[in-house]
């Protein structure tokens, strides 16, 4: 896999502000925050997209999926939020790397796009 700014992140090339970190994913806040509230959690495990997933992903997946809510805890956002994984160029994604986005801190509108 081609190497992307994710991939930087995590050798710690490129700065960002680390929420989290632990042997399987690294969670940092957003650059271009959408709200008020935009933290990627992201496999340090290269995958480019969700169509890349095969058997045996499932535990990463939860993985960054229960990281993502302790995060949301963490932050204050009891009063909700969205997890948010795009797909493809038409579903959204910008970075060749599977990332969730947490997003919250306001009400977020529906439907999204």
């Amino acid at each position: 896999m081609a190497e992307t700014v994710f991939s930087r992140i995590i050798a710690r090339e490129i700065p960002a502000r680390i929420e989290h970190e632990d042997d399987r994913c690294l969670a940092f806040h957003d650059v271009a925050p959408q709200a008020p509230v935009h933290v990627l959690v992201i496999p340090k495990r290269p995958i480019p997209a969700l169509t890349a997933l095969v058997d045996g992903d499932e535990a990463l997946i939860g993985h960054l999926v229960l990281v993502a809510t302790r995060i949301a805890d963490r932050l204050g956002l009891a009063g909700g939020y969205r997890l948010v994984v795009n797909c493809g160029r038409d579903g959204g994604q910008s970075v060749d790397h599977i990332h969730v986005h947490l997003l919250g801190g306001r009400a977020l509108g529906w439907p999204p796009g």
